[in-house]
């Protein structure tokens, strides 16, 4: 079964429209969780929609410019590092989802979220494994959701450009722990994840 032939199968079970959530940067240590709620039309299947973390960046690119051209709804909700550290990962990732999903104007009979569910939306939910590799609507809310994070962070190393947010986006890679152990962290660091909070003192000034 592909993709579009998961949320049809679901469409048949009653559901005429269908919502797919999923999220981007639940595991960097620094910048915004971006959810992103999408609704695609039924009628109409987009070329290459797919789990976002299979596709190359280009490619990511021009399927969120058609997904945005061309889907019935789409809403976007973001939770910024200060917000993080106040109420943990797992709570803002599920407040961009609910924020996401709020966003959107018109409200489906279904949402179909990648192995979450979100108390606070009282709308009918299909929690799924993996969703993103499952469901047509989920993949594209994947491609949206990395797409805008990415945006965010390229737009924050021009900010602080001493991290190369644009490289690496916040994730936990040699180049940028080793900046991180060189700079200590800056604003947008998610200061209560251990790989931030474990950091030795004192830090060089900036």
């Amino acid at each position: 079964m592909d993709l579009y032939e998961y949320d049809e199968s679901i469409r048949k079970d009653g559901f005429g429209v269908i919502a797919g959530v999923d999220e981007a940067g639940r595991g960097p240590l620094a910048g915004p969780v971006v959810a992103a709620a999408v609704i695609l039309n039924s009628d109409f299947r987009i070329p290459g929609v797919r789990d976002s973390k299979k596709i190359s960046e280009r490619e990511r690119e021009e399927l969120f410019n058609e997904i945005m051209l061309v889907a019935r709804d789409v809403g976007i909700g973001t939770v910024d590092a200060e917000v993080i550290d106040k109420i943990n990962i797992l709570r803002a990732t599920k407040l961009a989802m609910h924020n996401a999903i709020v966003q959107m104007k018109h409200t489906p009979d279904v949402i179909l979220i990648d192995a979450l569910y979100i108390p606070s939306i009282k709308i009918k939910q299909m929690p799924i494994i993996k969703g993103d590799a499952k469901s047509a609507s989920i993949a594209a809310a994947s491609i949206i959701a990395k797409v805008t994070r990415d945006r965010l962070m390229v737009k924050y190393h021009s900010v602080y450009p001493e991290y190369c947010f644009d490289r690496h986006k916040g994730y936990a890679t040699k180049a940028h722990i080793d900046r991180l152990m060189k700079y200590g962290p800056c604003p947008i660091h998610r200061k209560s994840f251990q790989r931030v909070m474990s950091l030795p003192l004192p830090f060089q000034e900036v």
